[in-house]
């Protein structure tokens, strides 16, 4: 049967009484209302770099001697008020705003290290549950880890009838029964917490029966352990014990403030500049943005480019940097697209528009995805820099290599991705600057600053993930742009490849000589109820539905080929160069069967540069997954004077 007894001290009492003051221990201490709560902000004299802090959680005066060291030492210590709330949803609203407030207007690290003392452990249990990823470290003393047990006194301790009554009432249980049937106690649900591996260190008094160790921190840690958590706790048997056991000295503040300082330097998040590569720099567009006051930045890539995002923020960051400068943006991204069409649509998409100062370009994912080959890659890449560079040397470009899961699962096994490879091959050949996200990203996630699956979430990042590339960039940025702009421009060194795309052109359709089966269609469009893509919708097709029908396109260059839109009737090709040996070509993709996709397919690579004839026929044969023989040509497109 429970007993309540009734004590006086701090764990029982009703109020914290708040002076108004501006200092604590010789700190400056700032005052806040948060969510119609009292709370403060302790400030180092000379705060460590990322702004580290402690949030305390309860009884605040209670054995400071480790927030002193923590706070001479550059932490920062923070505390909102939140009496007879005992961790529930009402509380945890209060510390949602609080930290939104403390990292939004006194940019505080995004981790923080939590502090709780006997029913404080409810309040930050609760929390870091919900929010694993913003916690670097948890230290409790005497923690409540079951309301049960404390305050309900249905254990081996007396409890408190009056906190009981209170808890009921602020969680919103009718009765005992319901009360005690709640299962998201401390102690359960700690898997979030446990995977992410977020430190535990609990001072416990052995004699305490107030807040039996057997009834709360025993068994929190030991289900921790059990899920992998790391997790310590240490008897404090020293000393004179007061309030049956409850209230110990600490032995060893020193070891506690180690342990928050040890564990919160380890989860600081890691420097993006590691992953940047600034060779031989960005300054020509910076000296033609601050001398000119105007500037014509260019994002070419996929679907990643294309949507909204990172590049938005690069955008607003250009214009808040050079205030004076008129930019003209060009937004050159195309969903499902890698390094080969950018090389072939770049004069349609970007030189088009007038000189480029600076372009950022990206193909990692889909050139990967698409299954392009090395020669390919390192060709179209190349081509896309040449092609910049004969226009006007002074450009200067940014390779971006985004990430997928293939590439996080092949920098854990220690493989550079062979696509990466390819495109830094050329980014280092021309001496461009490279930023390597898809590694930064890794190396993010196996820090424990985030997850794919909660966080970044898809290889069309989240909300979250393209922040994150965004301040990558940024980062980037900045230092790029440290100092004086001082134009260079350097001759182009000798190719990699002699048969790059640097001449890459898309040429109209009704430039081939067809025969009877094949229709110009000016305003395309299916009619399946697939998907599609821009530009490959009410747009001019040379379009062929018939077995056997051909056309002949005459060409001068040294590469040669189709963008079709490849969908879920999409047929087989044979074609052939110059009366040689004729080939097939299956148009159908992957993902034909739901979508329309833009597809280039290049029939030949390697011709020499001259006049050049290629014939195209529809075969008879067709890939067993599609539903016709279609061929819907939008553009051919050479690599050459055409």
């Amino acid at each position: 049967m429970r007993q309540f007894i009734f004590i006086t001290f701090f764990l029982f009492s009703n109020s914290l009484i708040f002076a108004q003051d501006n200092q604590w221990k010789g700190f400056e201490k700032l005052n806040f209302e948060i969510e119609g709560r009292q709370a403060w902000l302790v400030k180092p004299a000379k705060a460590m770099e990322g702004n580290p802090w402690v949030w305390r959680a309860r009884f605040p005066g209670w054995h400071t001697e480790m927030d002193s060291m923590l706070v001479s030492e550059g932490y920062h210590l923070a505390y909102i008020k939140t009496d007879n709330e005992y961790g529930s949803p009402k509380a945890m609203k209060a510390w949602d705003a609080f930290y939104v407030f403390l990292t939004s207007n006194h940019h505080l690290n995004k981790k923080v290290a939590l502090e709780g003392v006997s029913r404080g452990g409810l309040f930050i249990y609760n929390w870091a549950k919900a929010n694993p990823s913003k916690v670097a470290c948890i230290y409790a003393e005497a923690p409540v880890c079951d309301f049960k047990s404390w305050p309900g006194g249905f254990g081996s301790g007396p409890g408190s009838s009056k906190d009981w009554e209170q808890l009921k009432a602020v969680y919103g249980f009718a009765n005992d029964d319901e009360a005690k049937a709640y299962q998201d106690l401390s102690y359960n649900g700690l898997e979030k917490l446990a995977n992410a591996r977020v430190p535990i260190l609990h001072m416990i008094g052995l004699l305490d029966e107030v807040v039996p160790y057997a009834e709360n921190s025993k068994i929190l840690i030991n289900k921790y352990i059990e899920l992998g958590g790391p997790a310590t706790a240490i008897a404090c048997t020293k000393g004179v014990q007061k309030l049956q056991g409850h209230h110990f000295p600490i032995e060893t503040p020193r070891l506690g403030a180690d342990f928050i300082k040890y564990h919160v330097e380890q989860s600081q998040p890691i420097s993006s500049s590691p992953f940047h590569n600034l060779r031989g720099g960005i300054k020509n567009a910076q000296q033609v943005f601050e001398k000119t006051k105007k500037g014509r930045i260019a994002f070419l890539g996929g679907s990643i480019t294309q949507n909204g995002g990172w590049r938005d923020s690069l955008m607003a960051y250009f214009i808040k940097r050079f205030p004076d400068t008129e930019f003209d943006f060009v937004a050159a991204g195309i969903s499902s697209t890698g390094s080969t069409p950018a090389a072939f649509r770049l004069e349609r998409d970007v030189l088009s528009k007038g000189k480029i100062d600076l372009l950022f370009e990206e193909a990692a994912v889909n050139d990967f995805t698409n299954g392009r080959t090395d020669e390919e890659q390192i060709r179209a890449m190349e081509g896309i820099v040449r092609h910049l560079k004969q226009v006007n040397p002074a450009t200067d470009i940014v390779h971006m290599h985004f990430v997928d899961p293939e590439k996080i699962e092949a920098y854990r096994k220690g493989v550079i991705p062979k696509v990466i490879q390819n495109h830094e091959s050329v980014a280092v050949h021309y001496n461009n600057p490279s930023i390597n996200l898809a590694k930064e990203v890794q190396e993010r996630i196996d820090h424990n600053e985030f997850t794919w699956e909660d966080d970044f979430k898809n290889l069309h990042p989240s909300p979250f993930g393209q922040g994150l590339y965004a301040n990558s960039m940024i980062a980037f940025l900045d230092n790029a742009f440290k100092g004086n702009a001082q134009k260079k421009v350097n001759a182009l060194p000798k190719a990699i490849d002699t048969f790059n795309y640097s001449k890459g052109k898309l040429v109209d359709v009704r430039e081939a000589k067809t025969k009877k089966g094949w229709k110009y269609i000016e305003n395309w469009s299916p009619n399946d109820g697939t998907g599609t893509r821009p530009n490959y919708t009410n747009v001019p097709m040379l379009v062929n539905e018939i077995s056997g029908s051909s056309l002949s396109f005459s060409f001068t260059g040294s590469a040669v080929g189709i963008a079709i839109a490849s969908g879920k009737d999409a047929g087989v090709i044979s074609y052939r160069i110059d009366k040689g040996e004729w080939k097939n070509q299956n148009l159908f993709t992957q993902w034909s069967k739901n979508l329309h996709l833009p597809w280039f397919y290049t029939l030949a690579a390697d011709l020499d540069n001259k006049k050049h004839t290629l014939e195209v026929k529809i075969a008879e044969s067709k890939d067993e997954r599609s539903i016709g023989n279609a061929c819907r040509i939008r553009y051919f497109y050479v690599n050459g004077e055409y």
